[in-house]
């Protein structure tokens, strides 16, 4: 058996994003089916019998619906764009943009649940944007190109 390094990814094209796909696919499809089902069992709820449900209650239902949807679209949010001038992390509710010169590694450790950065100012920044949970092939050569972007437009390399 060899030990051979992997090969050195190829640059993408900027503007690149990553983002978790198939988590977004999956979190969005649950929300929908919630809220869907939700709704459904709202509609059929009996109505001028011995359990009268009213309408304000079954569109509060249906509401509890919508807002399990809309916390999986917050959970759905993270990804990271790179561009010429630099990176923009957006994970659950923060955005932050980065200069390349700021970003000092790009880490995916065994274990990790994400990316981290490691920046110019000593702090560690997670990338939510590119876990390795579900597809770990994808986030291996997403944080792979990130890390060969950030080495070739970044102080990291120098």
């Amino acid at each position: 058996m060899s030990t051979r390094e992997p090969a050195a990814p190829q640059l993408p094209a900027l503007p690149v994003t990553f983002r978790p796909t198939v988590t977004r696919v999956v979190l969005l499809s649950i929300g929908a089916a919630v809220f869907a089902t939700l709704t459904l069992v709202a509609v059929l709820l009996p109505a001028g019998e011995a359990v009268d449900w009213s309408a304000a209650e079954r569109v509060a239902f249906s509401l509890g619906g919508l807002l399990v949807w809309a916390v999986l679209a917050l959970l759905s949010r993270p990804h990271v764009t790179a561009d010429a001038e630099g990176v923009t992390v957006v994970n659950l509710t923060v955005r932050r943009r980065l200069a390349w010169a700021e970003i000092l590694r790009v880490n995916l450790r065994p274990g990790d649940p994400w990316v981290t950065l490691d920046l110019a100012d000593g702090t560690v920044l997670a990338v939510m944007g590119i876990q390795p949970g579900v597809a770990r092939r994808t986030a291996l050569a997403h944080a792979r190109a990130l890390r060969a972007l950030a080495e070739a437009h970044g102080t990291a390399g120098r």
